[in-house]
C-alpha cells in the first residue's frame, strides 16, 4: 500500500498527489512514468512523474479527471493509501548536451514539461518555456515554470491570461525573432504536438514528443501502445515515451487514441450512478 502524502487541487479538474514510494522515488527520472491502481478492483493507470523527491521518498504525480479511475483517485485525501504503484518505467527524458531549447506544454501537459524542463535547466541550458491553456482558469504551474526558464510564455486560447493564441502562434514568433534552439520538446494534446512538429519541421529543429497512448501492462507484451514511428512499430511503454516527433504517425495515434472513448463513458456513468444510490 502507498501513502498520500499530500494532495493539492490545481483547478476544477486537475489535481497533484504527492505519493510515499521509496522505491520508485530512489530511481526516478524526468520522462519516465508509473502505472497505479486505486485498490484491487482497479484498473492500471499510467501516469507521467511530475516529480520526485528523493530525500522525503515520494513520487508526485498530476491527473486530469477525465474517466472513472482518475475519478475514484480523486476522491482519495491525504493519509489515504492506493493499492498499487509500480514503477519508474519508460526511459528517462535525454537533457544532457543541449545549450538551448525550448519546452513546449499544453494543458496538463505541462505537468509532463516541467520537470523536462527543470532537467534542461539544472544541466545548463538556457530554456525557454511556453504553456499553453484554454483560458486562464485552467492555468497550472506558472510560477514552477518561471523558475527554471530564462523565458516563460503563457499562452490562452481566449486571451483570459498571458498571450491570446496557440502555442505554435509563440513559438513561431520566437523563431522568427532570432531564437535559435538546439531542441524543441513539446508535451500536450496529440493535435498540439503534431502542429508543433508540423511548425518545426519547416525550420530543420530538432523536436521530441512525450507520448501517452493507450497503456495497459507497461512492459510491451499488450501491444496496447504500439506507435508507427519512422514506419516501424514502437511501443511507447518501452521504446519511449519520449521519440523524435518529426518521424511519429500522428494521425494513427490521434485514430487509436479514440478508441476506447465510447467505454469510458460508460465506466463514467456507473460511477455517477454508484455515487447518487
Amino acid at each position: 500500500m502507498y501513502r498520500i502524502a499530500d494532495k493539492k487541487i490545481l483547478n476544477s479538474t486537475v489535481t497533484e498527489m504527492e505519493i510515499e514510494a521509496p522505491y520508485v522515488a530512489r530511481k526516478a527520472q524526468p520522462g519516465q512514468f508509473i502505472i497505479l491502481r486505486v485498490d484491487e478492483e482497479g484498473e492500471r493507470v499510467p501516469f507521467t512523474i511530475a516529480d520526485f523527491n528523493r530525500e522525503k521518498k515520494t513520487v508526485t504525480i498530476i491527473f486530469q479527471i477525465v474517466g472513472a479511475e482518475t475519478a475514484r483517485l480523486n476522491k482519495k485525501e491525504k493519509g489515504d493509501y492506493i493499492s498499487d504503484f509500480v514503477g519508474p518505467l519508460g526511459n528517462a527524458a535525454e537533457t544532457e548536451g543541449f545549450k538551448k531549447v525550448a519546452v513546449v506544454g499544453g494543458g496538463v501537459g505541462c505537468a509532463i514539461a516541467y520537470p523536462v524542463a527543470k532537467k534542461f535547466h539544472q544541466n545548463g541550458a538556457e530554456v525557454h518555456c511556453i504553456a499553453g491553456f484554454r483560458n486562464k482558469d485552467i492555468v497550472i504551474l506558472e510560477e514552477e515554470f518561471k523558475a527554471v526558464s530564462e523565458k516563460y510564455i503563457l499562452v490562452t486560447d481566449d486571451g483570459s491570461s498571458g498571450k491570446k493564441g496557440f502555442v505554435t502562434d509563440a513559438l513561431k514568433e520566437l523563431i522568427d525573432g532570432g531564437e535559435k534552439y538546439d531542441l524543441v520538446v513539446a508535451i500536450g494534446p496529440l493535435v498540439m504536438m503534431k502542429a508543433v512538429c508540423d511548425l518545426t519541421r519547416g525550420y530543420g529543429i530538432s523536436t521530441r514528443v512525450s507520448m501517452n497512448p493507450i497503456m495497459i501492462d507497461g512492459t510491451g507484451m499488450c501491444g496496447g501502445c504500439r506507435l508507427t514511428v519512422n514506419g516501424e512499430t514502437k511501443f511507447a511503454c518501452i521504446d519511449g515515451p519520449e521519440f523524435d516527433g518529426h518521424q511519429i504517425d500522428f494521425d494513427e495515434a490521434i485514430e487509436r487514441s479514440a478508441m476506447y472513448k465510447r467505454f469510458e463513458r460508460e465506466a463514467n456513468c456507473r460511477v455517477m450512478n454508484m455515487e447518487d444510490s
